[in-house]
C-alpha cells in the first residue's frame, strides 16, 4: 500500500457515489422535512452497499469467477428494472396527489431504499475486478474509503434535495422519480453500450 492506493481508492468512492449522490438528491426533494436520522440512514445504506459491492467483486474474482461473469452482462438490465420500477412509483404517486390536489410526500420505506442502495451500487462489483490483485486487507481497506466517500457524498446530496424540495415541494416527487428513472437508463446504456 502506497498513496496511490487511497487515492485511487477515494477516486472510486467519488466516482461510484455519484449514481447514490443522484439518487439521495431525489429523496431530499421527496421529502424536504426528513429528519436528521432518517438522512443518515439513508446515506449509511448507500454505503454499505457501496462498501460491500466490490468486497463482492474481488470474491467473485477470487472464488466464483465463472459463476459471476454468467451474472454481469445482466447488470444494467437489473438496474434499469429497480430504477424504473422506483422513479415511476415516484411519478405515478406524484401525478395522483396533483389530481386529488393534496401534496403527500413519497414514503421512502427500507425496501424501497435497499432496492435503492442495490440499483446505485450494482455496478460497484466491477471495481472487484480491477482490484482482483490486493490481498483481503487491502481490498476490505478500499472497499471501506469508498464506502465512507460514499456516506459524505450521500448526505451532501440529501441536503441539496431537502433545499430544493422546500422550494418546489409541488414538484417536487414528480422530479425525483424522474431523476431515478433517468439514472436507471443512464447505468443501462453505459452497460450495454459502453
Amino acid at each position: 500500500m502506497n498513496v496511490m492506493f487511497f487515492v485511487n481508492s477515494i477516486l472510486f468512492g467519488f466516482g461510484l457515489a455519484m449514481d447514490a449522490f443522484s439518487v439521495s438528491v431525489a429523496n431530499g426533494l421527496a421529502e424536504p422535512k426528513m429528519r436528521r436520522r432518517k438522512a443518515v440512514l439513508i446515506a449509511g445504506v448507500f454505503s454499505v452497499f457501496q462498501f460491500a459491492m466490490p468486497m463482492l467483486g474481488w470474491a467473485a474474482v477470487h472464488f466464483v469467477v465463472n459463476y459471476f461473469k454468467k451474472v454481469q452482462p445482466y447488470i444494467p438490465y437489473i438496474a434499469l428494472i429497480l430504477l424504473l420500477y422506483i422513479g415511476g412509483k415516484m411519478v405515478i404517486e406524484s401525478v395522483k396527489s396533483r389530481k386529488n390536489a393534496v401534496h403527500t410526500n413519497a414514503a421512502l420505506g427500507m425496501g424501497t431504499l435497499i432496492v435503492q442502495g442495490v440499483a446505485t451500487s450494482i455496478d460497484a462489483l466491477s471495481v472487484g475486478f480491477t482490484t482482483q490483485g490486493y490481498g483481503m486487507f487491502e481490498a476490505f481497506l478500499s472497499s471501506l474509503i469508498i464506502g465512507v466517500v460514499t456516506y459524505g457524498v450521500c448526505r451532501a446530496g440529501i441536503e441539496i434535495g431537502k433545499v430544493f424540495g422546500d422550494k418546489f415541494s409541488d414538484k417536487a416527487t414528480l422530479l425525483g422519480g424522474i431523476i431515478l428513472i433517468g439514472i436507471g437508463i443512464e447505468i443501462f446504456v453505459k452497460g450495454v453500450f459502453f
